[in-house]
């Protein structure tokens, strides 16, 4: 039964466990009024409490009080953050003031509620898919801290949802936990293959294989918490080495293991303010759909934080080439620039 985690820190902070693998939250915490102390404590507190960032892979934090500002001011106290200016294609000019807010809300520059038939609905359609932020690029992310700014009426969907992925790991079954740590498998990850695993009749002419892919380890240590993740999800186009029905079949018996309903927590987002901070070196997420799609606004609004870890470049070049779409030329991406703007 989910409980109230114990407190031992001068933070005074309850922590409410959600899942009893990965997530706990968090209430009437204002963050942005932390002093340095105050934030040290608060990772103290975590780590003191089995740790919402080691033994959770997930942190919601009711009622934080955060404004565009202080939410990039706090997400910097995590590290280098990543920001949008690959994705500034076509003119499109950013909604918010600061470019390392990602816009994960479902309304246009104006405010307006993307119609399901427009352009950047289907480019969002990806989204639904359980994934890992920024796999894609050669440099992957550790955090991410997702802020509610706006939200729809009280039951018409929109939970973020996560997968345990270390648990995931733990809970193969032997023969298949044993072929993937003697193997060492290394995925190749695309944002080209979740856009169109999501809309594939929108982007029927893009082809993924055409543009660059990134490179990390699908069996990889935790290194907070000493554990084995399993790092898939959405973005996973193949893995090497395998032929493509044996690389399918491999990636898909571990999606299917790892996103088993025991394995997944759904979170739902109750007031303007609302902070999700997760980890993705040890979690998948996922968008929940629901009825305000089309009709209600969901603003959400998302920071992330570089990974600054050993193994954040996996088997990549450590170099800023992240895969926006500015430099692309091809009819198939000049579709994919249209759902951006």
């Amino acid at each position: 039964m989910p409980g109230v985690l114990n407190r031992e820190s001068p933070s005074q902070i309850e922590a409410k466990e959600l899942h009893p693998t990965f997530g706990a939250e968090i209430s009437d915490v204002q963050l942005a009024e932390l002093s340095d102390e105050g934030f040290r404590n608060i990772l103290d507190l975590m780590a003191k409490a089995s740790s919402s960032f080691v033994q959770y892979g997930f942190l919601v934090c009711r009622n934080t009080g955060l404004t565009d500002v202080t939410h990039v001011d706090f997400s910097r106290r995590f590290g280098d953050l990543d920001d949008i200016r690959p994705y500034m294609t076509g003119g499109r000019k950013p909604r918010y003031d600061y470019y390392e807010l990602f816009d994960a809300g479902n309304v246009d520059q104006h405010g307006v509620v993307l119609a399901l038939d427009s352009p950047r609905s289907h480019y969002g359609k990806g989204n639904g898919f359980f994934h890992v932020d920024s796999s894609f690029n050669p440099r992957r992310a550790s955090y991410s801290l997702l802020r509610a700014a706006k939200l729809p009426p009280p039951n018409t969907g929109g939970n973020t949802q996560f997968v345990d992925s270390r648990t995931a790991f733990d809970t193969l079954p032997d023969e298949l936990k044993q072929r993937l740590l003697a193997k060492d498998y290394v995925g190749a990850h695309s944002l080209h293959s979740s856009r169109k695993r999501g809309s594939p009749d929108f982007f029927a002419d893009l082809h993924p294989e055409d543009y660059p892919m990134h490179r990390h380890r699908i069996c990889q240590i935790h290194e907070p918490s000493g554990r084995t993740n399993l790092y898939i999800g959405a973005h996973l186009h193949h893995i090497e080495g395998l032929p493509d029905l044996e690389s399918w079949q491999t990636i898909w018996s571990l999606m299917g293991w790892a996103t088993r309903p025991e394995n997944i927590a759904s979170v739902e987002w109750k007031s303007e303010g609302d902070l999700i901070i997760w980890d993705n070196t040890a979690v998948m997420h996922r968008a929940g759909g629901g009825a305000f799609e089309g009709k209600y606004v969901r603003d959400l609004r998302r920071t992330t934080v570089h990974d600054a870890g050993p193994t954040a470049w996996g088997l990549n070049e450590k170099k800023d080439t992240r895969p926006g779409f500015n430099s692309f030329e091809t009819p198939a991406s000049k579709k994919l620039q249209a759902a951006m703007t």
